[in-house]
C-alpha cells in the first residue's frame, strides 16, 4: 500500500513519531511531504534542511525503508495527483485529507483511504504540539518542563 503523510515536523515530537510509525505500519511505501521554508516563513521554525535531516536520522534509527521525503509548497503536495492508496493524518489535519479527496475525485483520481491516528497526549493529558514545546510547556516526549517523573 502506498501511503502519504505531510507536515512541518518541527520539532519532531512523540505525536509526529506516532504518525510516521502508523504510516510505515500500514504502508509498504511512504511519501513524506515536508513543508518548505517558503510555505512556513511566518512561523518560528527551523530551516527545511535541518528538519529534513532530523527526520532522516529518526527514520534511519527506526530502520524504516522504502520512503521518500519531498519538499511541499502547499497543503496538498503530491497527494492530490500521485498514485497513493492512503493518507495518514491526525485529527488536526483530518479536514485537509477530505479536501485532498475532493480534489482527487474532481480530477478523475480515486479517493484515498483516510487513517486518523488519535492525538498523542502529554503528561498533563493535553495534546502534544509543536507550539506547546516551543512555548516551553513540555518537551518532545510530552513531559511537563521542570517536573521530574
Amino acid at each position: 500500500m502506498r501511503v502519504c503523510i505531510g507536515g512541518t515536523f518541527d520539532p519532531l515530537h512523540r505525536g509526529h513519531r506516532a504518525l510516521l510509525e502508523k504510516a510505515f505500519e500500514v504502508g509498504d511505501y511512504v511519501l513524506i511531504g515536508l513543508t518548505s521554508d517558503e510555505m512556513i516563513k511566518k512561523m518560528k521554525t527551523r530551516k527545511y534542511q535541518i528538519r529534513k535531516k532530523e527526520l532522516e536520522d529518526y527514520l534511519e534509527r527506526k530502520k524504516f525503508k522504502n520512503f521518500r521525503i519531498v519538499e511541499i509548497n502547499d497543503r496538498y503536495g503530491p497527494s492530490i495527483y500521485a498514485n497513493f492508496d492512503m493518507i495518514v493524518v491526525s485529527p488536526e489535519t483530518e479536514k485537509i485529507a477530505y479536501e485532498i479527496n475532493r480534489i482527487r475525485i474532481k480530477n478523475g483520481k480515486k479517493g484515498l483511504k483516510i487513517y486518523v491516528i488519535p492525538f498523542v497526549l502529554a503528561d498533563d493529558k493535553k495534546i502534544i504540539s509543536s507550539s506547546r514545546i516551543k512555548n516551553g510547556e513540555i518537551d518532545i516526549e510530552g513531559h511537563i518542563k521542570g517536573v521530574r517523573g
